[in-house]
């Protein structure tokens, strides 16, 4: 199992959810693949990114696949519920893979490198079982890329456990930055990176609520026991730094971050 910052809880599954939902149109607007294609979408987790791809492509099979067994049952359970029939759930892991070589037409990954000690290393892997020509998709964050109104050095220092905590488990929380180069070492062509910038204020209510409160800050909030038991913050400094997260939710208050989504090919 992957050591994953914020862990499996019902909690965390509701805020991928959250994020998902949030950021559809911004991330996916242009994740469209050929009549026709089998794409394996690697680490679904709770299927929060497969519902869009599935809908999205109607006459594409998507083969979707995660370590964990209690991910992959939410993820049947939501395709099943949205009566979606052109996704296949397996599970797997990234680094034995039960597949042939060059399987797959294309490739999707989402929020997975980020928790890696070896990205590189996944990639490869993948690229396997990828056909030649094929595309490879890649999405991730980048929490060093949250700009906010009112600023507050204990919000971003509550931020910065979480960046710290994340690397202490042998992942980066700040791999958006690098996608380029990464997609680029393992030997992928015509690689191109596409910044994807979530803007909130109070002209956008819904990115407020669906983002800003309960994707971001949610995600702080849910590492502060991790923080604390760490001693990388006190308790006075978590709760205020996470309070102000909150503050640029009024109406007066914006935010900002950036995702980063590449396309490389085979």
């Amino acid at each position: 199992m992957v050591d994953y910052v914020h862990g499996y809880s019902s909690r965390e599954a509701r805020r991928l959810v959250d994020q998902a939902g949030a950021v559809c149109d911004l991330l996916h607007y242009d994740s469209v693949y050929p009549t026709g294609s089998v794409v394996l979408e690697a680490g679904c987790g709770v299927g929060a990114q497969t519902i869009t791809l599935a809908r999205q492509n109607p006459d594409v099979s998507f083969v979707s696949i995660d370590i964990s067994p209690e991910s992959l049952g939410q993820a049947r359970s939501t395709i099943e519920q949205a009566g979606l029939t052109n996704v296949e759930f397996q599970q797997a892991d990234i680094f034995n893979l039960p597949f042939a070589p060059a399987s797959f037409d294309h490739m999707f990954i989402c929020y997975v490198l980020e928790h890696l000690p070896n990205p590189e290393a996944a990639l490869r892997k993948l690229l396997a079982v990828l056909k030649p020509g094929g595309t490879l998709t890649a999405i991730e964050g980048d929490h060093g890329s949250a700009y906010f109104h009112p600023d507050s050095p204990a919000a971003r220092q509550a931020i910065q456990c979480l960046i710290d905590l994340q690397a202490r488990m042998g992942g980066d929380s700040l791999i958006g930055r690098r996608l380029y180069p990464l997609l680029v070492s393992v030997g992928l062509k015509d690689v191109r990176v596409s910044p994807r910038m979530v803007y909130a204020d109070a002209s956008r209510p819904a990115l407020v609520e669906g983002f800003t409160k309960l994707t971001f800050t949610a995600m702080v909030e849910g590492v502060r026991e991790q923080a604390l038991d760490a001693g990388m913050i006190t308790p006075q400094v978590w709760d205020r730094g996470v309070a102000d997260l909150y503050r640029t939710a009024k109406a007066d208050g914006t935010f900002s971050y950036t995702f980063f989504k590449a396309v490389g090919v085979k």
